[in-house]
Order: structure tokens, then C-alpha cells, then sequence
């Protein structure tokens, strides 16, 4: 194209995109895409190892004038890194990966060579203990008096969750199947460490041996922010038919991500609470003699985080509509000790047609009382409250105690106050 002395230049903004417009002899500032390179359509199909790319066109390209760009070979490492390069075969193919939730086949491969990629893709399991930390603790069940002791000793080595590069760690546990804020234990929270040491023991009440064989302890790590909900670190889950009676487990274990938890449990059987019930038949009195002695973990219904809890007892089926009995109501706990006892009138041989109903309801003024828990002995029961049926029964004029779990639902019950 020929231009006659004074025309200017005319430039479509088509050309004017495709023009090089370095500046000369003026090395260009290296920017952010040097970096993280995101590759155009133009990209060479292939790649050089050896320090430069094989271009057929001439887009990207740079002015004769400049210098060789000394950074070529480390955009060439990072396309090899972080680039879709379909021609990069120095790696062998990789080995096949472990199912999610295999840990303990992920160290077994004993050929492998780099066994932390084996987990990289699918897994968590490599990197756990240093990412999350672990945790020292101890647990020991009380057989006698039905008490699970967990005594929180120190974590080390925590995910840093602050800006500040530090986290504001606590300890929380909850018994599974069943957790709900009523089971729910938790240590002090410790400020701005990652090897926080707690050495504090939390004690579960109204634990039994049936409760020992189905229950899973669940135990959190956790950081406690002022400003925004309190984040997870880490957990861990002990099945407590691993303990034995009176023998005191030592643990130290490396914390995992959240665990999913079963969602197909039953509602119906959300535990509120434990109570302690005692039994007994008197020939002397000729009737039978139930202790409401204390309660446990209570649900928290009221907004100041406790109930004002008191307990109602029947036992049905109740023609005269006279078995009704209550306690006196304990303000503001959710642990109440009631220590009252109250007699039923009734020949043994009745008592194998009859059923305890206890539920537990908290106070209030001015509007309708809360339904926290319940539970139902007798015949038709099962398990413990059965046994305890049972054994009263058999045994006349012998008192005998057991703790109970309460749920929030009665079978056939009516719940209103």
C-alpha cells in the first residue's frame, strides 16, 4: 500500500489489536499472568522441556529489538506445572487411587515411592496430622456410679484459624446416636495458641452398660470467634465398647475433617436427658415405691440457656385418673436433684399389667409447660427400662436404682401438662 507525503495512516482497530507494541529496547514489566500463565487459542500445540515454545504463528510474538526473555524457561516449568499439556508424558502413569475413607490402606503400599500423592486426589488422610493437629486424651468409665470421665489433656500442632496465624481452640463432645444440646459436654476455650493445654475433665452422668456397647463419643476441636459463627478444626470418634469398666484409655490421635453424620436416625429418639429412678415393691405398704432422685444433661428450654425442670409420674392404666404425681420444681438447672419419692398403692401380682410413665417438663409463667423428656417402664419395655421392671418384680422389698435416657417422644402418650 502506497501513501502519498502528508496522508496519515489509517489503521483498522482489527490491525491496531494484532500490532506488537512493545517498547523497544525496554524490557516490559513482568506481570501476573507471567506467574499463572492462561494460555490464549494461539497456544502451540507443542512444548519444548528444553526451555522454549514451538510456535507456527507469529501471535504473542516479540519485537526483533528486544533481548531474550530470561523468564521463558520458568513460564515453560509453570505451563508444565499448572498447564492441560497434552503432550507431557515424563511422569508414568499414575498409580490407581484408594477409595475415599481407605486410611488404613493408604500407608500399606509398600513399593510406592511417593505414597502422599497416592492420597492427594481423593483423600485427607496424608495430610491430617500435620494439617489439623492431634489431640491427648484419656476416658474411663465408672461402672458403679454410671459416669464416663473424659479428661482433655492438650492438642498440638492446630490448624491456624486467626489472622494472626494463632486460634482461640475449645473441646466439645457429644454421644452418638442421639447428639442434641442435651448431651453436649465442652472444656474452656484457651486464646491465641496452637498447643493449647486444657488438662480439664468432663463427666458424662446416667451412663449404662447398654450405653456403653451402642454409643460412639464424638470429640471436636473447635475455634471460638467473637465476631462470627465458631469454626471447626478437627474431630475425632472413639466407640465406647473399646473401654473396658474402670480402666482408664489413653489416647493420642491425629484429628480428621467433619464426619457425616446419619441422617436416617429416628427423630423420635432425640435423647433430652438422663434420670435416675429407683424401684421398689414393700410388702410392708403393700404398694410400690418410685424415687425420682435426680436428672442429668437436661435439655435447655428456656432462652437463658437452662430449663426450670420438674417431673411427673403415672402409672396406667389409670381408670380413677389418681396415679398423677409431681415434684416440686428446681429453678434454673439443667442438673436437678429432687430426691422424692412417692407410693402407689397396688397388690404385686397387678404391677406385671401395669406401666410407669415419667416425663420430665419444664416450668413456666403465663404460657403452657415445655415437654423436655420421657421414658416408660414396665412390661411391654425394652431393654434397660424392661430389665429394671423386671428386677424390681423379682426382687420385693430390695430398692434398686437405674439411670434411664430420656427421648422426646412417649409411645402413646399424650403430652400436654
Amino acid at each position: 500500500m502506497t501513501l502519498r507525503r502528508g496522508e496519515k495512516t489509517t489503521i483498522s482497530i482489527q490491525e491496531h489489536m494484532a500490532i506488537d507494541v512493545c517498547p523497544g529496547p525496554i524490557k516490559p514489566i513482568k506481570q501476573i499472568s507471567d506467574y499463572f500463565p492462561r494460555f490464549p487459542r494461539g497456544l502451540p500445540t507443542a512444548v519444548s522441556r528444553t526451555g522454549s515454545l514451538q510456535a507456527g504463528g507469529s501471535q504473542a510474538s516479540v519485537s526483533p529489538s528486544d533481548p531474550p526473555r530470561d523468564d521463558e524457561e520458568d513460564v515453560d516449568q509453570l505451563f508444565g506445572a499448572y498447564g492441560p499439556s497434552p503432550t507431557r508424558q515424563r511422569q508414568p502413569p499414575p498409580q490407581p487411587q484408594p477409595q475415599p475413607g481407605g486410611s488404613g490402606s493408604g500407608g500399606g503400599s509398600g513399593g510406592s515411592s511417593k505414597p502422599e500423592e497416592d492420597l492427594d486426589g481423593e483423600g485427607y488422610e496424608s495430610d491430617d496430622c500435620t494439617a489439623l493437629g492431634t489431640l491427648d486424651f484419656s476416658l474411663l468409665y465408672d461402672q458403679e456410679n454410671n459416669a464416663l470421665h473424659c479428661t482433655i489433656n492438650k492438642a498440638k500442632g492446630l490448624k491456624p484459624m486467626d489472622h494472626n496465624g494463632l486460634a482461640d481452640p475449645y473441646v466439645k463432645l457429644h454421644l452418638l446416636p442421639g447428639a442434641s444440646k442435651a448431651n453436649k459436654l465442652r472444656t474452656k476455650t484457651l486464646r491465641n495458641t496452637l498447643n493449647p493445654t486444657w488438662n480439664e475433665t468432663l463427666t458424662y452422668y446416667g451412663i449404662t452398660d447398654e450405653d456403653m456397647i451402642r454409643k460412639t463419643l464424638r470429640i471436636s476441636v473447635c475455634d471460638e470467634d467473637k465476631f462470627r459463627h465458631n469454626e471447626f478444626i478437627g474431630e475425632t470418634r472413639i466407640p465406647l465398647k473399646k473401654l473396658k469398666p474402670n480402666q482408664t484409655k489413653t489416647f493420642s490421635i491425629c484429628l480428621e475433617k467433619q464426619l457425616p453424620v446419619d441422617k436416617t436416625e429416628d427423630k423420635s429418639l432425640e435423647e433430652r436427658g438422663r434420670i435416675l429412678i429407683s424401684l421398689k415393691y414393700s410388702s410392708q405398704k403393700q404398694g410400690l415405691l418410685v424415687g425420682i432422685v435426680r436428672c442429668a444433661h437436661l435439655a435447655a428450654m428456656d432462652a437463658n440457656g437452662y430449663s426450670d425442670p420438674y417431673v411427673k409420674i403415672y402409672l396406667k392404666p389409670d381408670v380413677d385418673k389418681k396415679s398423677k404425681h409431681k415434684t416440686a420444681v428446681k429453678k434454673k438447672t439443667l442438673n436437678p436433684e429432687f430426691n422424692e419419692e412417692f407410693c402407689y398403692e397396688i397388690k404385686h401380682g397387678d404391677l406385671a399389667k401395669k406401666t410407669l410413665e415419667v416425663t420430665v417438663w419444664d416450668y413456666d409463667i403465663g404460657k403452657s409447660n415445655d415437654f423436655i423428656g420421657g421414658v416408660v417402664l414396665g412390661i411391654n419395655a425394652k431393654g434397660e427400662r424392661l430389665k429394671h421392671w423386671f428386677d424390681c418384680l423379682k426382687n420385693k422389698d430390695k430398692k434398686i436404682e437405674r439411670w434411664h435416657t430420656l427421648t422426646n417422644e412417649l409411645p402413646g402418650a399424650v403430652l400436654s401438662d
